[in-house]
């Protein structure tokens, strides 16, 4: 055996387990998951062969060998036994071997379960039969249902979803850690069902569940203009089946049905933008513990079932991810202090806090402080308060259940005494994405700036890709992740969560192939009424699950995504036309151009038809492409084929005998170079006149959405490369280092969301945190440090470091699927040393600045000297 190998990080389609000693992988749909894992192994080690160990999760015993099964590769591998039937769990370990046979260890041993089918739920929605009026009534209700347990239970599990948000409780305590589960998919399609280990928690005798119930996406006020209610229905109910296994093979379930009791709920409300008002005297001790007497309870309503619309998650849940304390406290009133957690962050408030009862605590949020106070105004008519009724005199622990906030500044108000002895902490929440990417430079600005990249990802990924955490919208907008994917999908590993949106994105989807604006799909002001195929949007069908395949190499997400992607490239060849130019159709283009007026973000810069025909040139590119992953030979030749007329007919009518746009901009020379839109010396008139456009404008930005992820590498690729970092390294407005200078913790919707002054841009749209703007942080790992893939999953690795704007060393890894990928480089006098990390079953080249190139091989590293030729 060789103990210098180690398989780690096994995992079952996109879903990362942990050893079965902790959390393991429950409750999946699929019936021969595929396997994935990286290995940890000396230099120049490479995997020759592999076997698979799966047992019986019951008693462990040996249920089959598979193996050795000769090859290198560790992503996405084929089940290697019989299908898992609905129920059966499996614990599964791998290990490897080398060119000279010798195994390595087996891997820890990973729990697989797989869900229920639709015919196995005999559970009902159940929900409070209280009278209520859906449009004014909002308190929500609890839930609780008391059973017998015996002895001998060797498996309990419980498989839950809501119509609404839920938190599960079994004799008095949590189940899971999950938040706002379970999210926000398009329901009447997709409604998810989480599933929880509950064997140690069950004893023998009376057990009782207990369940919260919450308003959330599914009935809350969401939307645009105060927005609308019960935009799914207006009914909240619980979805539960508790399924317990015993020794001698008998089983229990006890599922929602009649006789489930309900009370309102010390939830006085909930709401997604508004916040939460909980009245702690209102809470029934015990009362989701055996034992307590709900005979006062009313009964429950029961809910029609569809469990055709049941499905399993694909991605990682909401939780808690990391907790902050205040850097100040401001005491502005004897009754009110303003906290500043020094970041901008989405999550909630924690409190510790004691006062007299009937005494409330209440808590604001904002992004930004306005003459010392709390500005609201960019929030428009999200109220983002929280409140807190004392039950006792004693100290009492609380936070909400049902909402999140975009803040960095709260104010607290209440008596002094709870003021003065209040403790409080912020609790960040997004999807349990593992992190991925790393980057540090000499530049501690641009250090920043990445975090602050970092952080409106982690603020915005919230089960769904958002525009914004904190307003009253937080869309799933397709733009955006459109021109974000890639560099999400260096920060995180968003495999999981992007394939599922994805699907959402296929459900939203119109017949003739037009994607919506955002997905899910919310009732929209006049501007998104009725929905229209819209350029850099919609191409989020093609282009992100594209970026999603090249990051992951999993290449289902192309299979399963075909459909949709060529829809929306069929529906633009039908609206183009024989001149292959998509013109005259509403279009949002370059949005938010630093030069837009602020009442029309799209009135910008580059010409509107311009950018439509390019992104319509780009996604038959990439469909083309796809096709050729996937096996659809003559679809990728066809949808060639169009992408080069459509490319040749943008030549003709916008660009002139020179070779340049009759209309000029940053952003369309930056599409022309970086969407493969001219070549040759069409390509070398493209890259001069951008650069002196560049220069022109001080360096400053002159790019919207579409522009700004491609203009650096437009700069780099057509050789100046100072160019772009002096654009990048720009601190006055509009640049991506002037909200550095002005304080900012995250990436702003607009270039001045903070004018000059210190005041707030008194715009509409006005959010300070927006990852959009954020995607050059891709070219800071591509070009700053010299670090990207140019094989799908990272197989093979391009480190081409590319010094620039004084600065004196830089690095950037990635968690890649075939583990660590790494780069640090440092300059000295003028020499540049690199030093490099490539995992095993990886490949890389590393090419210089002085042009040189050599090849690096799995587990190596690398340092080499050269002089640099740009600093």
């Amino acid at each position: 055996m060789n103990t210098d190998i180690a398989v780690r990080d096994l995992h079952f389609e996109n879903h990362h387990s942990i050893p079965v000693a902790g959390r393991a992988t429950l409750g999946i749909a699929e019936e021969r998951p595929r396997l994935s894992w990286w290995v940890d192994a000396p230099a120049d080690w490479q995997q020759k062969a592999y076997e698979v160990e799966v047992r019986d999760a019951a008693d462990r015993s040996i249920a089959s060998l598979h193996g050795p099964v000769e090859g290198q590769e560790s992503l996405y591998l084929p089940w290697p036994g019989p299908a898992l039937e609905p129920r059966q769990g499996v614990v599964v370990r791998v290990r490897v071997r080398g060119a000279d046979g010798d195994p390595s260890p087996w891997s820890d041993p990973h729990l697989v379960e797989r869900g229920l089918t639709a015919a196995d739920w005999t559970a009902v929605p159940v929900s409070s039969a209280r009278p209520e009026d859906p449009e004014s009534d909002r308190r929500p209700s609890i839930l609780r249902r008391e059973f017998s347990v015996g002895v001998g239970v060797v498996r309990a599990r419980v498989h839950v979803t809501a119509h609404g948000l839920f938190e599960l409780e079994l004799n008095g305590q949590r189940v899971g850690e999950d938040a706002l589960a379970p999210g926000w998919t398009v329901y009447d399609q997709r409604l998810r069902v989480f599933t929880y280990d509950v064997t140690q928690r069950l004893r023998a005798g009376t057990n009782a569940l207990g369940a919260w119930l919450g308003d959330g996406w599914y009935r809350g006020r969401l939307g645009f203009n105060g927005g609308n209610r019960n935009l799914y229905g207006s009914d909240l109910s619980l979805l539960a089946q508790l399924e317990i296994d015993y020794a001698d093979g008998s089983r229990q379930i006890l599922a929602t049905d009649d006789q489930w009791r309900s009370a309102p709920s010390p939830i006085l409300f909930s709401g997604i933008y508004d916040g939460e008002t909980f009245d702690a005297r209102q809470v029934p001790a015990g009362w989701s513990e055996p034992g307590f007497d709900h005979s006062a309870w009313e009964g429950v309503s029961i809910r029609e079932r569809d469990v055709s619309t049941l499905v399993a998650p694909d991605g990682p849940p909401i939780q808690h991810m990391l907790t902050l304390t205040p850097v100040s406290v401001e005491r502005k009133e004897p009754n009110r202090v303003i906290l500043d957690f020094g970041q901008n962050l989405v999550g909630r408030l924690a409190i510790r806090a004691s006062g007299i009862p009937g005494e409330t605590i209440v808590m604001r949020h904002a992004e930004v402080l306005q003459d010392g106070e709390l500005c609201v105004r960019p929030l428009r008519l999200a109220e983002a308060t929280d409140r807190y009724t004392f039950a006792t005199d004693d100290v009492e622990s609380w936070e909400p259940r049902f909402t999140y906030h975009g803040f960095r500044y709260a104010e607290v108000a209440a008596p002094p005494a709870v003021l003065d002895a209040l403790e409080v902490e912020a609790r960040v929440y997004h999807s349990a994405m593992e992190r991925t990417g790393w980057f540090e430079c000499s530049d501690a600005d641009l250090n920043r700036l990445h975090e602050n990249v970092l952080w409106s990802m982690r603020g915005n990924f919230v089960d769904v890709p958002t525009d914004c955490p904190q307003r009253d919208e937080r869309l799933g907008w397709t733009g955006d992740i459109q021109v974000f994917a890639p560099t999400a999908m260096t920060l995180f590993d968003a495999t999981g969560m992007l394939s599922s949106w994805l699907k959402d994105l296929s459900a939203e989807q119109w017949d003739d192939g037009t994607v919506p604006w955002y997905v899910p799909v919310v009732p929209g002001r006049e501007m998104w009424t009725p929905i229209r195929p819209g350029a850099a949007w919609g191409d989020a069908a093609v282009l992100t699950p594209w970026d999603v395949w090249f990051a992951s190499a999993d290449r289902a997400v192309l299979e399963r995504q075909w459909s949709s992607a060529k829809a929306w490239v069929d529906l633009l060849e039908r609206r183009a036309g024989e001149d292959r130019l998509w013109t005259g159709d509403f279009q949002l283009g370059d949005w938010l151009d630093p030069s837009a007026p602020p009442d029309d973000p799209a009135e910008a810069m580059t010409d509107r038809d311009l950018v439509a025909s390019a992104y319509f040139s780009w996604s038959a590119r990439h469909l083309a492409k796809t096709a050729q992953v996937i096996g659809r030979q003559g679809d990728a030749d066809h949808y060639a084929r169009l992408a080069d007329e459509v490319a040749a007919a943008i030549r003709n009518r916008y660009l002139d005998k020179d070779g340049r746009l009759a209309q000029e901009s940053q952003t369309g020379y930056a599409m022309l170079i970086c969407m493969d839109l001219v070549d040759g010396d069409l390509l070398a008139v493209a890259g001069v006149r951008l650069r002196e456009l560049v220069e022109a404008a001080d360096h400053r930005i002159a790019t919207g959405f579409v522009g700004t992820p491609l203009i650096s590498e437009a700069l780099t690729r057509t050789g100046s490369h100072d160019t772009a970092y002096r654009q990048l390294l720009e601190r006055g407005c509009p640049s991506w280092l002037y909200p550095i200078t002005q304080g900012a913790t995250t990436i702003w919707e607009r270039w001045d969301s903070q004018l000059e002054d210190g005041t707030i841009n008194p715009g509409q749209m006005t959010s300070f945190n927006h990852y959009a703007l954020g995607a050059v942080a891709r070219w800071m790992y591509s070009t700053i440090a010299g670090l990207e893939p140019i094989e799908p999953g990272w197989r093979r690795t391009r480190f081409q470091p590319r010094p620039g704007g004084g600065l004196t060393w830089a690095r950037a890894s990635h968690q890649s699927p075939y583990g660590l990928v790494a780069i640090e480089w440092s300059l000295d006098h003028g020499r540049l040393s690199v030093m490099t990390t490539v995992p095993t079953g990886a490949t890389a080249e590393l090419v210089m600045p002085d042009g040189s190139k050599v090849d690096l091989h799995p587990g190596t590293t690398t340092t080499v000297s050269s002089l640099a030729l740009a600093q």
